[in-house]
């Protein structure tokens, strides 16, 4: 059985909460951290670097489980700005909804929000994947890099501007497409992926009713008659 570790935040300061995390988590056994009262506050669990469970019972403010890297942590309520930014490995999972810029710049691990983003969802991501049971707002993926984005629900205007080789799958609706982004075919190995990653996700959805959005790739390189038209 894991052994659980209660860590209270009337009790605590963010700065004395992370740094049990950083230095004091007992290795060796399996681990569970509960983050009591964590009432809306910022930078909570950030920089883990640990095969720990962490769960934040409530919600919780701006940059949560940033730079996340081994460790398992979820929110059991919506967060802030920027989760799970620049996360590396592991699994960071949101009970509620997410506001902007979700899973920034991330380069591995997985991101799961179980209702609705806000805007810039996946805003330059590196090669992690981003599950989101509902819709996500307009700008999500913007100059995403790599890795894959699932959209369970509907995506707001200008999905995908400036897309790299990042990969996005949108069940609903699509508001309008970002600059150089464009719909293409599914195949059998885009259905396999969704399926995939649904799967981990714990999200029921039909991996067959999804699109997908890919680069063009026309602003890879720049042209001088192209009329800043792509």
């Amino acid at each position: 059985m894991d052994r659980v570790i209660p860590l209270d935040l009337t009790r605590l300061t963010v700065r004395e909460l992370n740094h049990f995390l950083h230095h004091q988590l007992p290795t060796g056994d399996a681990v569970r951290v509960e983050i009591l009262n964590p009432n809306g506050m910022h930078n909570l669990a950030v920089g883990l670097d640990a095969p720990a469970d962490i769960d934040i019972l409530g919600h919780a403010g701006y940059f949560i489980a940033g730079m996340n890297k081994r460790a398992n942590v979820t929110v059991h309520g919506n967060v802030g700005w920027s989760v799970a930014e620049n996360i590396m490995s592991g699994t960071v999972r949101v009970k509620g909804c997410a506001s902007e810029c979700a899973g920034a710049s991330g380069h591995g691990g997985l991101l799961v929000i179980e209702e609705d983003a806000s805007s810039r969802c996946g805003i330059s991501m590196k090669g992690c994947d981003i599950v989101v049971g509902g819709s996500v707002g307009h700008m999500s993926a913007f100059m995403a890099q790599a890795g894959t984005l699932v959209v369970c629900g509907d995506a707001g205007s200008s999905l995908g501007d400036s897309l790299y080789e990042a990969t996005i799958y949108v069940g609903g609706k699509i508001h309008s497409l970002g600059a150089d982004a464009q719909e293409e075919p599914m195949t059998a190995a885009d259905v396999a992926r969704v399926n995939d990653l649904l799967t981990r996700a714990g999200i029921a959805s039909d991996p067959k009713s999804f699109k997908r959005v890919a680069s063009k790739r026309s602003l890879y390189h720049w042209h001088a008659d192209a009329g800043q038209e792509y």
